[in-house]
């Protein structure tokens, strides 16, 4: 069983027992989140796509961590003007361990 879910803006295909990196999410480690925003579910050869998202299926996860990424530098320089800047970046980002896919 498979499925697909937007958080963050972005989308994700998930199975049950699999780790992902997500934008960050309120919550503490070890919490129980439950994420709603379901677009496809795959489930013995059988599709359910939703228009956008299917209604009362959800996936639910807990939060293994709470984190930031390696930094990026962002550089920017024009030659020949001395205009130099430099500045660097963290983001934020929530590690979630699918438990489980409910459709109804």
């Amino acid at each position: 069983m498979l499925a697909v879910i937007q958080t963050g803006g972005k989308q994700y295909v998930v199975k049950p027992g699999q780790r992902i990196k997500v934008e960050k999410l309120e919550g503490e480690i070890g919490d129980s989140i439950e994420l709603s925003k379901v677009l496809l579910i795959k489930k013995e050869g059988e599709i359910k796509i939703g228009q956008p998202y299917l209604n009362h299926s959800k996936v639910l996860a807990t939060i293994l961590e709470q984190g930031k990424a390696p930094k990026v530098i962002v550089f920017k320089k024009k030659p020949k003007k001395g205009y130099k800047r430099k500045k660097g970046h963290r983001q934020l980002y929530t590690l979630l361990e699918i438990k489980e896919i409910i459709e109804e």
